[in-house]
């Protein structure tokens, strides 16, 4: 007998009943934090049984994945024509972090509940190996950005510059969450000041000056990304 979640109406319906408990439980998640809700309470504000909401997400972690991959899915459209429509680096990673702290906004207060599990060996971290499929795709648009605007650094450095430019769209990010200025605007003066000596120094990192510097910048890197 085939099950009627295998039939049409049974996928929509599994699928409608997956994302009422998602966003449910992103509403309890933001209103009582991550760590202090439970599933009962997400079960019951989407209005399952426990024992259903345990089906479609085994954990909060599950959970929380869940809501990683719809960010990645839904702010792909946006990203891709941030970076078709922009003409300059700059452009490019301003483009990139403003449109994602704009989709974030309404999700403010979760991200600062999950930044506390940074650690590389939590499964929720940016930098842990469960995060790494949705890491490596964020990383793509700045590999896309760098190599749109025909970068120009050492060979040994090049290859580093879309993680490090993640990484500083990660700082970024950090900084914006727990940024209680009206608006946001320090984030906005930091964004702007450190973008701008950004590319200063990609600018003048190619200098015959600084080559004596290319190589130990290429040793930490390496050292940094594949020690």
């Amino acid at each position: 007998m085939t099950s009627k979640t295998t039939t049409p109406a049974g996928t929509k319906k599994s699928a409608e009943t997956r994302a009422r408990i998602l966003e449910a439980a992103l509403r309890v998640f933001r209103e009582r934090g991550f760590e202090a809700a439970t599933m009962r309470e997400v079960s019951t504000e989407a209005g399952v049984a426990l024992g259903g909401a345990y089906y479609y997400f085994p954990s909060k972690v599950a959970i929380v994945m869940a809501f990683y991959e719809q960010v990645q899915a839904e702010m792909l459209p946006a990203l891709d024509t941030v970076l078709a429509e922009s003409r300059t680096l700059e452009a490019r990673l301003r483009g990139l972090i403003q449109e994602k702290l704009t989709y974030f906004a309404p999700n403010r207060k979760l991200l600062g509940a999950l930044s506390a599990h940074t650690d590389p060996l939590h499964p929720l971290s940016p930098f842990s190996s469960e995060t790494a499929d949705i890491r490596n795709a964020d990383i793509a648009f700045f590999e896309r950005a760098v190599t749109d605007s025909k970068v120009k650094l050492p060979a040994n450095i090049l290859p580093y510059l879309p993680r490090l430019l993640w990484l500083y769209q990660m700082g970024l990010i950090l900084f914006w969450v727990y940024d209680r200025s009206p608006g946001q605007r320090r984030t906005g003066a930091l964004l702007d000041g450190t973008l701008r000596m950004l590319l200063l120094t990609l600018k003048i990192a190619g200098l015959p000056l600084l080559k004596p510097m290319h190589k130990i910048a290429g040793e930490v890197l390496q050292n940094v990304f594949e020690g």
